[in-house]
């Protein structure tokens, strides 16, 4: 691929150095960035306001970052990147009229402040408190840090049948998240996966010892997501590590993925060995049978998208409303929707999860926000997607983290959507995205 030279910041496969005095870093506002990052991985409470919103320790720490973003802003420490306004201001504008327009305005108010928590306030945020390449590094290993904790538990988890019930075993990795969350470690495992994979791309230049450190740091947190047995987790980690690696060297690319596809075929051969490794494989055999034959799972999404469809027809401009979809659900599903998902582990017990949402976040916008919510999210992607390919880097392991990470977003939110306390570590990355995207991190 042929790209434009990059500035000369961005040539360096390392930040600059920092600022003179350990004082001044430790005074860095991204420490609190890289702390928001950290405190998702804290077991989430039982404590719940409103309709089933649970307040995590990620959403108290995006409140801080808010906060202290707004009281910078205020005193001219620092400045609103003017690609800001064309990002977030049609998405906030969206949210105002969907939320004005909504079937039950009451309901849809807790719902407003949660996306413009997502998907506006704590990315805000982020873009002006990380602000140059130190910044972004201490970011980028405190998701380092979290995907190992995370993979750690999972892997202990999956090892010692305490995890989620899987096939009637308790082998599912799911970190502190819990099965009611049980896509949560995958998620978190799988963005710190994507942020070493930037950097392994150019562990040549440190030397042969930080080949091996991400070699195997890779391995590890591969072992982590393969125990999770998170379908959707794989298939978007896999289209964003595939993007990444032929934007950095098509033969790079090739020689990566003959390499995973030879460790897949010894996985598949050995599936017999052990229940975990046959569960992967049974698993991975499962994601090609999801159109022909799908499982109740799969079958249940399928029926969650139609009835998200049909609110959308009904509802084309505006929608339903924020947080509105559970109470058409109903009235638009088939029969064969079931009434709930079920989830055990052995800390929480056996439990059924109701459907509260179509499980595809850009199906969600458009059920309960209609068009008008779909363009203003679509504004603030294209924005992002514009910035990182203006400023595009290919000797610049911060921009393929950022292209990564939102390919990963942008893959998962096709047949997922946010919820949990992964929706803080989210608002995290796109604000992470931002940053890079409109120009503050070069």
């Amino acid at each position: 691929m042929t790209a434009s030279a990059p500035p000369a910041a961005a040539e360096s496969a390392a930040p600059a150095a920092p600022p003179a005095g350990g004082r001044r870093l430790v005074r860095r506002p991204s420490w609190l960035v890289a702390a928001g990052v950290l405190s998702v991985g804290l077991p989430p409470g039982s404590e719940v306001i409103g309709d089933g919103m649970q307040v995590t320790a990620g959403d108290v720490a995006g409140a801080v970052l808010v906060l202290v973003a707004t009281l910078l802003l205020v005193a001219g420490r620092v400045a609103m990147p003017r690609a800001a306004l064309l990002a977030f201001g049609p998405l906030v504008a969206a949210l105002g009229i969907s939320t004005v327009c909504s079937a039950d305005i009451a309901s849809s108010l807790p719902g407003f402040v949660r996306d413009m928590q997502i998907f506006v306030l704590v990315p805000l945020a982020v873009v002006l408190l990380v602000r140059d390449r130190w910044d972004f590094a201490i970011v980028c290993s405190s998701v380092l840090v979290l995907g190992f904790w995370e993979a750690g538990v999972g892997i202990w988890q999956s090892a010692t049948g305490n995890g989620a019930s899987m096939g009637g075993a308790y082998i599912r990795a799911v970190g502190t998240f819990g099965a009611g969350n049980v896509m949560g470690m995958s998620v978190v495992v799988g963005i710190a996966f994507l942020t070493l994979t930037a950097f392994a791309l150019f562990a040549r230049a440190w030397g042969f010892g930080a080949v091996v450190v991400a070699v195997g740091g890779l391995g590890v947190l591969g072992v982590a997501l393969a125990a999770s047995l998170s379908r959707g987790t794989w298939i978007a980690l896999g289209a964003a590590a595939v993007l990444a690696l032929v934007l950095f060297d098509r033969w790079t690319a090739v020689k990566v993925l003959a390499c995973c596809a030879s460790l897949l075929l010894v996985v598949v051969a050995g599936g017999g060995v052990g229940g975990g490794a046959q569960a992967v494989v049974e698993r991975s055999e499962s994601m090609a049978g999801s159109i022909s034959e799908p499982d109740q799972s799969v079958d249940d999404r399928y029926s969650l998208w139609a009835a998200a469809v049909r609110i959308w027809e009904d509802n084309p401009g505006t929608g339903v409303g924020v947080k509105n979809f559970p109470a058409f659900r109903d009235a638009y599903a088939g029969i064969e929707l079931s009434s709930g998902s079920e989830t055990d582990d052995p800390v929480h017990g056996y439990a059924r999860q109701p459907l509260l949402s179509p499980h595809s976040e850009y199906l969600l916008f458009l059920s309960e926000q209609g068009m008008v919510g779909f363009a203003g999210f679509a504004a603030l992607v294209g924005v992002m997607v514009g910035g990182l390919w203006r400023r595009r880097g290919v000797r610049d392991p911060f921009w393929f983290v950022s292209v990564g990470l939102l390919t990963f977003l942008l893959v998962n939110f096709l047949y997922a959507d946010l919820g949990g306390a992964t929706c803080a570590l989210v608002a995290i990355v796109l604000g992470v995205v931002a940053s890079r995207a409109f120009g503050a991190v070069r």
